[in-house]
């Protein structure tokens, strides 16, 4: 990149001798590319390579949304202290450096990768901003999880792939269709989480609930709010019951609450557990993937239970 600015500037100046930019000159036009482009985003505007080449991202909708427009990056953030970067990616991040998580990042690091554009999010790091872009240019979306669909179009503007971005969404789109028209009408789905300390029912203003909204399908009445999630005690997960019911556990205190439910008199009460209808799923996919790669592969697992 370096080498391409030093020969713009040589362009630029021997233009300048020449006087090819006064007003009576013809205009022959050129055949070089910009050197940059400016990107608006959530914090402004951003001056980005126009081809960037070392990109770092660093919340888990960045790196599924840049893999899905055929950029690796060089350094990304794990959902999970002390944990790997998802594994539902496992096939496509062999080499990206693990930079900890959202909340804990090693800027040291992440300077030492020599990034020539960094992606985020405000709802992350808008107090990392001003540090972020001393280090290189920075673009940030406004939202997370449900904003899933726009933050990708956000990145395919900060690399240049605006077309790809879209493409992508239209297939996505299409699919989310096509599997709700598997479900019998009026098909609940009710999504459940184990986070440590509290059990969560998702919402339609979250990643999954745009996937479900997408398909077309229903939610039981305690998940039909705007909000990413309800919290309820372990006493009230009957109001977790749908037609369909799906669970995940994020990290090891999860893994803790799950059991202790699950092991629980109330949850096979449930007429969905009871049924055979209830189905342990992916936390990296399900509920921490929030790009269109894990809203891809949600819509196939998904599918596999329209009928079960």
């Amino acid at each position: 990149m370096r080498r391409l600015m030093s020969v713009l500037a040589g362009l630029a100046l021997a233009c300048s001798l020449a006087a090819c930019g006064s007003s009576d000159a013809p205009s022959t036009g050129s055949s070089a590319a910009p050197a940059t482009r400016t990107v608006a985003h959530a914090m402004g505007t951003t001056e980005v390579p126009a081809n960037p080449q070392r990109v770092v991202v660093l919340d888990t909708g960045e790196l599924d949304s840049v893999l899905a427009l055929g950029v690796t990056p060089v350094g990304a953030t794990s959902p999970v202290a002390n944990g790997p970067l998802p594994t539902y990616l496992a096939d496509r991040t062999a080499g990206v450096t693990n930079l900890g998580t959202q909340s804990d990042l090693n800027l040291e690091t992440l300077a030492g990768l020599r990034p020539d554009l960094i992606l985020s999010n405000k709802v992350r790091h808008e107090a990392l901003y001003p540090q972020l872009s001393a280090i290189a240019p920075t673009v940030f979306a406004e939202r997370v999880g449900v904003a899933w669909r726009e933050n990708l179009q956000v990145a395919g503007r900060a690399l240049g792939r605006e077309a790809e971005a879209e493409r992508i969404l239209a297939d996505y789109r299409a699919k989310a269709a096509e599997v709700g028209k598997r479900f019998a009408p009026g098909t609940t789905i009710s999504m459940v989480r184990f986070t440590g300390g509290s059990v969560r029912l998702y919402g339609e203003g979250s990643f999954i609930g745009t996937i479900l909204a997408d398909a077309g399908l229903a939610r039981p009445a305690s998940q039909r709010v705007p909000t990413t999630f309800a919290e309820v005690s372990p006493e009230q997960i009957g109001l977790a019951d749908g037609d369909r019911l799906f669970y995940a556990s994020y990290g090891e205190a999860g893994g803790k609450d799950k059991a202790g439910v699950l092991g629980g008199p109330l949850w096979p009460a449930i007429p969905a557990v009871a049924q055979g209808r209830a189905h342990e799923v992916s936390d990296d996919l399900w509920y921490s993937g929030i790009g269109p790669i894990a809203a891809d592969r949600v819509l196939d697992e998904l599918g596999t239970h329209a009928t079960a």
